[in-house]
């Protein structure tokens, strides 16, 4: 597979605007090894989190208050028919990805705030899966990116059921390891132990993605207690029986709207990450290591 490159175009600018569409962008990911068609299902752009680092501009109003799944089918469905057929490619941003834009590696439920807010996400589930049979991507990732706020709810437990049937995969946020930090850098809306406890029910069910941003807080990177408490985080996961496929370790990429929220070099990263790979066994993905998302923009 040919080698994603950090400055193509189509890996700079992950942007979720593409043509007048409301809910269907592509991307080239190193995180998903090539081209990922996302759905983004927060045009209004709510939350549960309010990450110091995510950018996005929520004194914008959304383009969107609901999720018209009629419209987000048809605009995943011509999409993906672009893709294949070789018209995306020939875009400008996307010609240096070349091949890449050919085989369509996931369709991403991510976009302007937590996908599993919306209230019919095993609906929003089926509709990408009945696009995906439809056009016969029998090799499609069907992938959830998540903070875990939301797995608990039932109609987000349906979703992920029918995405066990369609080469689902959930890749979840675990950015701390106690709740002073996760309020700190997360500044979520709901309570880190119920984080926790999501994590550890959805892992018993099928194996998940662990997504871990790392960065510098005022200048100063994770203590070394903190990240204690993260790796035995991942520890009570697999303690339980939880499956972790592995994690990816990143940092940040685009300018935050905490100023004093930095990225950590290269070097910082892969140092806290080889911690992790030492205390857990498990695969612990940077950059440097061939990771599909390494310090490159998130979706």
């Amino acid at each position: 597979m040919p080698i994603i490159q950090n400055h193509w175009s189509s890996v700079v600018d992950h942007s979720r605007r593409y043509q007048d569409f409301t809910y269907v962008y592509p991307v080239i990911s190193r995180r998903s090894r090539g081209l990922s068609i996302g759905i983004n299902l927060n045009p209004d752009k709510r939350c549960n989190f309010d990450c110091v680092y995510c950018e996005v501009d929520r004194t914008i109003p959304g383009k969107a208050t609901h999720v018209d799944l009629a419209q987000a089918a048809d605009e995943l469905r011509w999409l993906a028919r672009h893709a294949v057929t070789g018209g995306l490619g020939e875009e400008e941003k996307f010609r240096e990805a070349g091949a890449l834009t050919l085989e369509i590696r996931d369709f991403a439920f991510s976009g302007d705030g937590e996908p599993t807010m919306v209230p019919n996400f095993d609906a929003c589930v089926e509709m990408a899966v009945g696009v995906r049979q439809e056009l016969g991507l029998s090799d499609t990732q069907i992938v959830l990116i998540t903070d875990a706020a939301g797995l608990d709810k039932a109609t987000v437990r349906r979703g992920l059921e029918i995405m066990d049937a369609n080469l689902g995969e959930v890749w979840a946020k675990l950015d701390a390891g106690t709740e002073g930090y996760f309020r700190q850098v997360n500044r979520g809306f709901v309570s880190f132990s119920r984080i926790l406890r999501n994590l550890n029910l959805t892992a018993q069910a099928r194996p998940i993605v662990i997504q871990s941003l790392f960065l510098k807080v005022h200048g100063e990177m994770m203590s070394a207690l903190e990240l204690r408490s993260y790796i035995q985080r991942l520890q009570d996961i697999l303690a339980v029986g939880g499956q972790i496929k592995e994690v990816h370790a990143y940092t940040i990429a685009r300018p935050t709207p905490e100023a004093w929220a930095t990225r950590l070099t290269l070097a910082e990263l892969e140092s806290l990450a080889s911690m992790v790979r030492n205390e857990t066994g498990l695969q612990v993905l940077t950059c440097d290591s061939g990771c599909v998302g390494g310090v490159t923009l998130l979706k």
